[in-house]
């Protein structure tokens, strides 16, 4: 017995199903991935404002909001954080993708000034560690942190190959759950189609028995005379 299947039940299923494939672009491992750096130490070795003693430093990547740290008050001293700070992490490395990013000093007349800017890219945390030092002479020396960037963008050859297969299986992973998917979307619809073919089929066969029941009816009147009766 087929069951009818109203259109918002179809709208529901169809939002459900494009939930799901969300749910496991974002949940499947070796396809999306990114890194989350944070900041363990940093020193500065100059201050460049010319009107306040204490230096406003700030890191920033190119496209993304400027990080304040706000303990960075002044030079010659090593400040080290625990990674837990209201304004960690400082930004996210995507897979083998580098980013432009820097410190710097806000300035009030002039334009802000560089500690130091480079391409901050996965394949800089090499360390067994996680960690990774910047540093410039007579500006600035900073460590950070990044234990997945050692995965993403490690320069080991056995890195590199053991990321290969975990992209591999992720991808195999991730196709084998897209075309499980796909029938089903595809035996969603082929039961809509089933079901509206049965309706048509149904209307047609109570359209001829009606017909039938009138012919029935016009041979009975026939062979009883009645045909001619006004």
């Amino acid at each position: 017995m087929m069951i009818p299947i109203s259109s918002s039940s179809r709208d529901r299923v169809l939002l459900f199903l494009l939930l799901l494939c969300s749910i496991l672009l974002n949940r499947l491992p070796g396809i999306y991935s990114a890194g989350v750096v944070t900041l363990q130490s940093i020193q500065i070795y100059n201050t460049h404002e010319l009107f306040t003693a204490k230096p406003k430093v700030y890191f920033r990547c190119e496209g993304e909001n400027k990080t304040v740290l706000p303990d960075v008050k002044q030079a010659d001293y090593l400040y080290a954080f625990k990674g837990e700070e209201s304004w960690q992490p400082l930004t996210e490395l995507p897979d083998k993708k580098c980013k432009r990013c820097g410190f710097y000093e806000e300035d009030t007349i002039t334009p802000d000034d560089v500690f130091d800017e480079w391409e901050f890219c996965p394949s800089d945390f090499a360390a067994p560690d996680g960690k990774y030092v910047r540093f410039k002479e007579k500006e600035l020396n900073a460590t950070f942190l990044c234990s997945q960037c050692m995965q993403l963008g490690g320069s080991s050859h056995n890195s590199d190959s053991h990321n290969r297969e975990d992209k591999k299986k992720g991808a195999s992973v991730f196709v084998a759950i897209l075309t499980g998917l796909l029938v089903l979307v595809a035996s969603f619809f082929a039961a809509v189609a089933a079901y509206k073919y049965w309706q048509k089929k149904k209307r047609q066969r109570e359209q001829a028995r009606f017909l039938k029941l009138f012919e029935d009816v016009d041979d009975i009147e026939d062979e009883l005379g009645l045909g001619h009766v006004i």
